[in-house]
């Protein structure tokens, strides 16, 4: 994300769109994902990320979808859509920030509660942009709780350069390892952002009982 005049320069006017390929351990195909992001004309920042990692006879498809406001990039709703196989639920964050409150109200059967939140709470999506706009500045995200369905902390910690392909051509990036630590559960994603002016995120890592999967940048 951006910090002052860099969250109205880092990114095209218009926004941009990345697609990723997922792939098992074994490098086949497991799915594909689009990560997007625009700005109103209010000035208000808009995240999409979209995965569809199905697999035969079974369907995961998540869509979530974010709204965030200020240089700080602070959260203002999160609307997650999941599937699984024929399991469907969708679930809202909405965000007061000047009263530290989140409300997350679910569908079918349907819920609502509220929990504490920190000043300027962000969530998944908006947390990765604004980590973005820290890199650009020469400058790594503090530590801090993000919001995906529930509160994470998260970790940042530069672990050396690498090159890696690209849209078929290297790419030098910095790899940044991610620790995430739910109520129960913590693992470490390793995402490397290539060193453009954007600080695109080109590969990630991801570290799961049936191996590593990778997700990366096709276009």
């Amino acid at each position: 994300m951006k910090h002052g005049l860099l969250l109205f320069l880092l990114l095209p006017a218009s926004g941009e769109t990345l697609h990723y390929a997922i792939s098992w351990p074994s490098g086949l195909s497991l799915g594909e994902a689009t990560l997007d992001a625009t700005k109103s004309d209010s000035g208000e920042w808009h995240f999409g990320f979209d995965l569809d990692a199905s697999v035969p006879g079974f369907a995961i498809r998540d869509k979530y979808q974010s709204k965030a406001l200020g240089p700080g990039i602070c959260s203002s709703e999160l609307v997650k859509t999941m599937q699984r196989g024929s399991r469907k639920s969708e679930e809202t964050d909405s965000f007061d920030q000047k009263a530290h409150l989140l409300t997350r109200q679910t569908k079918a059967p349907g819920g609502k509660s509220d929990y504490s939140i920190s000043g300027c709470a962000r969530d998944a999506l908006a947390f990765l942009q604004f980590a973005r706009n820290e890199l650009a500045a020469g400058r790594l995200a503090q530590q801090q709780q993000i919001v995906l369905g529930g509160a994470y902390d998260v970790r940042l910690e530069l672990s050396g350069t690498e090159t890696v392909k690209s849209n078929g051509k290297p790419v030098q990036a910095d790899r940044v390892q991610t620790t995430i630590k739910g109520p129960a559960s913590e693992i470490t994603v390793q995402i490397l952002f290539a060193r453009d002016a954007a600080r695109t995120p080109v590969l990630a890592r991801i570290p799961l009982s049936l191996g590593t999967f990778t997700v990366e940048l096709t276009h």
